[in-house]
């Protein structure tokens, strides 16, 4: 079991605000996820693992996979209250779920 968060790179984020930024969405889709799936994924440690994505449009790409997967997301979208416009979209989760789920949305992907 893992989750797996994406963060935009063009935004040039600093390293504060994107460890927020993904905070939030790990927080968010846990909410949103099927309690067993987080029971499960908390007694192997709760994995995360962050990724890098280019652009708003690679995001919702990978979001749209998790998707159609049937993979829970949370989409973080900023408040601008310190270096992105209001409704800034940062970063996405994906999981908790399988780690063959979540690889097979991500295998593509870089770490950060």
């Amino acid at each position: 079991m893992k989750q797996a968060i994406l963060i935009r790179q063009d935004l040039k984020l600093p390293k504060g605000k994107a460890a927020a930024q993904a905070a939030h969405a790990s927080v968010e889709a846990v909410l949103r996820s099927e309690k067993e799936k987080v029971k499960d994924w908390r007694k192997e440690g709760m994995a995360k693992i962050v990724l890098k994505v280019a652009d708003l449009k690679e995001l919702h790409k990978y979001n749209q996979l998790a998707k159609d997967a049937g993979v829970r997301t949370a989409v973080v979208t900023d408040a601008g209250k310190t270096v992105v416009a209001p409704g800034t979209t940062t970063c996405i989760a994906i999981g908790p779920d399988e780690d063959e789920e979540i690889d097979s949305i991500i295998s593509e992907l870089k770490l950060l």
